[in-house]
């Protein structure tokens, strides 16, 4: 563990506490798990005081009951007390695959009924835990995050309200602009990227990638993701590119503007591996025309690779893009609700971030900087050198 005995003598600030909410109860047991497994080894001289009292547990997790009447409406129980405790609670916004009985219908919930239960659980704590950190892993109303008419500005209202509400930080991963901190400016916004998993991700499945400018490119779909296409390609030392989506303005289909046609601004790619990088896959639209324009420009495997796979259209066009040689591999994270049919897909990857998160909360929790876990640059360096090394022997 590479954190480990960096945070051994510092006190941690408060009993841990976990709380994930049915939608993210899954990654919460993970996370809880590798807390768990680490404090129990964990050697330091200050073992018996009291500070340490509670350090190790089987369990981290506090686990929160969100009963709700025919109406529909809900409230939020804590069967246990949490006073002094340093709280993470975890919600998953875009977990659409749970349900309640309104009015004797059965209704899906919405972002908007997990971001209302997120604001039960922390009214049930009643401002008696020591710090409150909300992990967000996508961040809610993250793509209304700018006024452009005389529109609602939700995002920056709900980091606000939290705020008001008492919590000491949020934790999100890769923002749609993390510029939206700027809603917030005194208060704790910490925007984590999965560069690391992905690059992880990709080589632990493909055993025949070659990591140079001569046979890999990195491709942003379009200006919105370029500054994630940028890190990577300077860390791995390779070329990249971005399409330009010219759209047309005087037409709204579907809630957004249509696209007429990709421009492509970059070196060549054929004969080239590429991966398309985004924050996320909604209908998937954008990343499959990019893919088809790729080929046409003779680009040779691509790997679609998105922090957030939410696949609003369902996956019926990956299937066919699959089929027809369009795409090599689609890459996301399980930061949000995976359903069972794409973790079937022989060409889904999935990428683990529960280590990751377990790391940012052990570390926060004893008051610990987690700026070499934010800037992933060393740790993909080791990684792609292990890779080449096990390839070239």
């Amino acid at each position: 563990m590479p954190n480990d005995e960096r945070i051994l003598e510092t006190m941690p600030t408060g009993t841990l506490g976990l709380i994930p909410t049915a939608s993210c109860m899954e990654l919460g047991k993970k996370v809880d798990s590798y807390l768990s497994t680490w404090r129990e080894h964990r050697e330091h001289e200050h073992h018996n005081d009291i500070a340490f009292k509670e350090y190790h547990k089987e369990s981290y997790i506090i686990e929160p009951h969100i009963p709700r009447f025919g109406s529909g409406e809900a409230k939020c129980v804590i069967n246990q007390s949490v006073r002094g405790y340093d709280l993470y609670i975890m919600v998953d916004v875009t977990n659409y695959s749970m349900t309640y009985s309104l009015c004797g219908q059965t209704n899906h919930m919405s972002p908007d009924d997990h971001f209302a239960d997120l604001k039960r659980v922390i009214a049930a704590v009643g401002g008696k835990a020591r710090r409150i950190t909300v992990i967000l892993p996508f961040l809610y109303e993250s793509r209304q995050h700018r006024r452009t008419a005389r529109e609602s500005l939700d995002c920056p209202l709900a980091l606000q309200e939290l705020y008001n509400m008492g919590i000491d930080n949020i934790i999100t991963f890769d923002a749609h602009d993390p510029r939206v901190m700027n809603a917030i400016p005194l208060n704790g916004f910490e925007n984590v990227m999965p560069s690391y998993q992905f690059i992880k991700g990709i080589l632990k499945n493909v055993k025949d990638l070659t990591i140079d400018a001569e046979h890999l490119m990195i491709i942003s779909p379009d200006e919105g993701a370029t500054n994630r296409a940028i890190y990577l390609a300077n860390v791995l030392g390779i070329d990249m590119g971005m399409f330009y989506k010219r759209r047309d303005f005087s037409r709204v289909v579907d809630g957004r503007n249509p696209i007429v046609a990709h421009e492509f601004l970059g070196s060549n790619v054929e004969g080239k591996d590429v991966l398309i990088i985004d924050d996320m896959i909604s209908s998937g639209e954008s990343m499959i025309d990019t893919a088809r324009e790729l080929k046409k420009r003779k680009a040779n495997r691509i790997f679609v690779v998105s922090t957030f796979g939410l696949f609003t259209n369902g996956l019926a066009s990956f299937d066919k893009a699959y089929e027809e040689g369009l795409i090599y591999r689609v890459v996301t994270t399980n930061l949000i609700y995976q359903t069972p049919e794409l973790l079937s897909r022989e060409y889904y990857i999935s990428c683990d971030m529960s280590k990751y998160i377990a790391y940012i909360i052990d570390t926060l929790n004893h008051d610990s900087s987690i700026s070499d876990l934010l800037n992933p640059y060393d740790r993909i360096k080791n990684y792609v050198k292990k890779y080449n090394d096990a390839k070239n022997a």
